[in-house]
């Protein structure tokens, strides 16, 4: 998808705020209404935009523990990679996981209520996963930087 200037900034505000008025994001971008709600809509269609939700804070909902959690799998037996990515995907608690190149297989990122709740996680849900060795923790001190918008290459 060919994106100008007007694009551009349409995504960058819903990136910002997805619950701007559809009147608000016209004007600020300097559009009709309808010729902006027709654009958004664009984006929508061709999964630009592929849903709008809130941001919660960890520390107003209560979680106050966040960890980088290093995966070490035994062997990458198929069945048991697939039972560790189905379960780590149901665990409320894995905010991200990816598989990656290096020393570990996957990367999580973590958050909990505390480190008693984090070891819970560990010792009754991530240690017993059949495929999964070792985990190094790390744990996150202070966040420097969180942004979920991403950067439009286009732009």
């Amino acid at each position: 998808m060919l994106l100008d200037s007007r694009d551009c900034q349409l995504l960058a505000l819903l990136q910002k705020d997805c619950r701007i008025s559809n009147a608000d994001l016209a004007e600020r971008v300097g559009m009709s209404s309808s010729a902006c709600w027709r654009r958004v809509r664009v984006f929508e269609e061709a999964g630009l935009i592929s849903q709008y939700r809130a941001e919660l804070s960890p520390e107003h909902a209560g979680l106050s523990f966040q960890a980088l959690v290093h995966v070490h799998l035994t062997r990458h037996n198929p069945e048991h990679l697939e039972r560790f990515i189905a379960a780590i995907e149901k665990r409320p608690e894995v905010m991200e996981c990816y598989a990656t190149t290096g020393q570990a297989d996957y990367h999580m990122r973590v958050i909990c209520k505390d480190i008693g709740a984090y070891n819970v996680f560990l010792e009754e849900f991530l240690f017993r996963l059949p495929a999964v060795e070792s985990a190094q923790t790390n744990v996150v001190l202070r966040e420097i930087k969180r942004s979920n918008a991403l950067p439009i290459p286009a732009c």
